[in-house]
């Protein structure tokens, strides 16, 4: 390898790192010249894996084992089963500095790394958020966010809090449900970012994980307070006040917020506004998938040109409102220019006229009613956009924009996408997939 070396044309650099690599790991499969050994135990078993290990190189990536290793050669290690596993691994990487692991590998490996206070710690975590998607029998995401609420790894919950969220109907019907605990369900049930099908999926699989759990009276009833009764229909309500098991036994605990959604949809929304505070949650759409929502867009090629579509939502949630229908036209341009940044013309020959690039363009994404009605008095419309993504042969939600109830588009649409490159990660087989979501919001008229 060539190197600029006091400007010697004949300098170079002769890297046999490999080799050393591999003289590294002679040294600890064949054990020659150990001077400390290892024997760790796990309380299912009498017999201890022993690993014989040398000293100056196990100090310097760990200062746990400089100083366990300072006054004694030999030690024992009490490992749980599933970290003793995984002992010879991470031994491994003490002399090469790298390390393959699979999914249900993550948290023992994590738990070694933080144990014995590696680097290799915050490399687990990287893999942890940035293989979420990956599919696995049991799910994986649920476990993870349990394990890092338990360490505190803030960063680590929140990537899977947030996945939970944008992905949340894939997670309802999945063996992962019934091991969410109370503290993460509730979590979700607060939030407004949820993706899912409808509001009458999130209640019954609430109801599979009540029956399942069988938590006390006093958490079920706080669950079942968390569902938006009022984006559920009449003729669904009824179904469950007769049908649902659990609403039924707790039905003294949610039934002013039944009573209450039922008056939301037979009166008008606006005469209803009059009295009840319609700026609380309980009245506030998630991001649900159904037709009455928004539409799906499928861009092939979105670097090309400039697209448009259109489609229709119902007016409102309500049943004063829920017949009636607005038509939202949607425009793409994948490189529109700022114009901070268009060309400007003068007059003056001496003028130079500062080229345009392709690449200083970004995309934009504007969403506008097609008319306006009367009928929009005492609503507006926030919009969330959904960016489906592929990894690892699944197809996931990993973007989501929210627009203001004010603005027809937002400054940040595919601000780090570059749509010019078919591997992107924004694109599935070159084609950018949209979720567009409408969520009508009501408030009081002053």
């Amino acid at each position: 390898q060539k190197a600029d070396l006091g400007g010697d044309a004949t300098a170079a650099t002769i890297n046999h790192s490999l080799t050393l690599l591999q003289r590294l790991q002679e040294l600890l499969q064949n054990g020659n010249s150990s001077d400390s050994v290892l024997r760790v135990r796990t309380a299912a078993s009498d017999e201890a894996k022993v690993f014989h290990t040398h000293q100056l190189l196990l100090s310097l990536q760990s200062e746990v084992f400089e100083g366990l290793l300072r006054n004694q050669s030999v030690v024992t290690l009490h490992e749980p089963p599933e970290t003793a596993a995984l002992f010879e691994k991470f031994i491994r990487y003490l002399y090469c500095g790298g390390v393959s692991l699979l999914l249900h590998q993550a948290i023992p490996l994590h738990q070694l790394a933080s144990k014995y206070r590696l680097g290799l710690q915050r490399g687990v975590a990287d893999y942890m958020r940035s293989h979420l998607a990956s599919e696995s029998s049991q799910g994986h995401v649920v476990g993870w966010y349990h394990y890092a609420a338990r360490i505190g790894d803030t960063a680590l919950q929140e990537s899977c809090l947030q996945f939970l969220a944008w992905n949340l109907s894939s997670v309802l019907g999945s063996a992962e449900w019934a091991s969410v605990s109370v503290e993460l369900l509730l979590l979700l049930l607060e939030r407004s970012d949820l993706v899912l099908h409808s509001e009458l999926e999130l209640y019954t699989a609430v109801e599979a994980w009540l029956a399942r759990r069988q938590p006390e009276d006093a958490v079920a009833e706080r669950v079942l307070r968390a569902i938006r009764y009022p984006m559920i229909a009449p003729s669904q309500l009824f179904r469950l006040q007769t049908q649902s098991v659990v609403l039924v036994r707790h039905y003294s605990a949610v039934q002013d917020l039944l009573f209450q959604a039922f008056q939301f949809h037979a009166a008008s929304p606006l005469h209803f506004a009059k009295y009840f505070d319609v700026n609380c949650s309980m009245f506030l759409p998630r991001n649900y998938l159904a037709p009455s929502w928004g539409s799906q867009w499928v861009i092939n090629n979105p670097a090309r040109d400039d697209r448009s579509t259109s489609f229709q939502t119902q007016l409102g949630p309500s049943s004063h409102d829920s017949g009636k229908r607005v038509t939202w036209n949607v425009l793409f341009s994948p490189r529109w220019l700022p114009v901070s940044l268009r060309p400007v013309y003068s007059d003056s020959v001496s003028s130079a006229i500062q080229p345009v690039r392709i690449e200083d363009g970004r995309p934009r994404l504007v969403v506008t009613p097609a008319t306006s009605s009367p009928d929009f008095a005492g609503v507006s419309f926030q919009k969330t956009v959904l960016v489906g993504v592929r990894q690892q042969g699944r197809i996931f939600v990993k973007h989501a924009y929210s627009f203001h109830q004010s603005s027809d588009e937002t400054a940040d649409f595919l601000a780090h996408a570059d749509l010019q490159k078919r591997t992107s990660e924004y694109l599935i087989d070159n084609a950018l997939h949209l979720h567009i979501i409408i969520k009508p919001v009501y408030h009081s008229l002053i």
